[in-house]
């Protein structure tokens, strides 16, 4: 016949386990790197005992009460269990981090291109460079919110311009663009690469051609009034 002592002992040897036990499912839970169920929760767990799905089951229940109010919760998802920051403090948890990104050769010369001869259609960007624009060339610019769309070009095709933002002059702490670095300055700090089209082509030389129509539709517009005039004195 067993005694108080021996039950007693008994009574204690069971607490114990399940403390263990509590503590080892808990251990496991944060070991481990996706959600687990109770059938794969079961290998990790001694032997000795009454340790079965339905005890890891129960013990998954009373761990998910005991993380209600803190700041890590447990959580089952489509029956597995894992533990997750409580979603009242996820807002708390998340950091804006400010990445520096270096602006690749073709994205400073098209900035500098556009900062110095706004309005520029992409066309014009191209011969001024002597090689294609990349697309995205453009979107990285934008991004950056240094320079955007402008008026379409009143030519054929209507082609967009582009202009620089106010953020550009912010960004680099200018007042105006007046206040620009000469083109000799962006050249010998490497924002202007020094290839011949670049070196050659001045802003005149490139908007020639456009002042050429410009004066031309005002020559016709000029006509259309001389006539208009000539009509009413009849």
């Amino acid at each position: 016949m067993m005694s108080n002592n021996d039950n007693r002992n008994i009574m204690n040897t069971k607490e114990e386990n399940s403390v263990v036990s509590k503590r080892l499912v808990e251990a496991i839970l944060f070991a481990s790197a996706e959600p687990l169920s109770p059938t794969q929760i079961l290998p990790f767990m001694p032997d000795e005992g009454d340790i079965d799905i339905k005890r890891i089951r129960d013990i998954l229940k009373t761990l998910q009460h005991d993380y209600a109010e803190r700041g890590v919760n447990l959580l089952e998802i489509e029956g597995k269990w894992v533990f997750r920051t409580a979603s009242d403090l996820s807002e708390l948890m998340d950091i804006e981090k400010q990445v520096h990104k270096k602006l690749s050769r073709a994205a400073m010369e098209t900035l500098s291109i556009i900062a110095y001869h706004q309005p520029v259609t992409r066309a014009e960007i191209e011969n001024i460079r002597g090689v294609s624009t990349n697309k995205g060339t453009l979107d990285t610019l934008m991004e950056l919110g240094w320079v955007k769309p402008g008026r379409r070009r009143e030519t054929l095709g209507r082609p967009l311009t582009w202009v620089t933002t106010t953020d550009f002059l912010d960004h680099f702490a200018l007042e105006s663009l007046i206040d620009l670095p000469g083109m000799d300055e962006m050249k010998s700090a490497g924002l202007l690469d020094r290839r011949p089209a670049i070196e050659t082509v001045n802003q005149d030389d490139l908007f020639a051609g456009l002042n050429d129509e410009k004066d031309s539709e005002q020559e016709a517009g000029s006509g259309q009034k001389d006539k208009l005039s000539v009509e009413r004195e009849a």
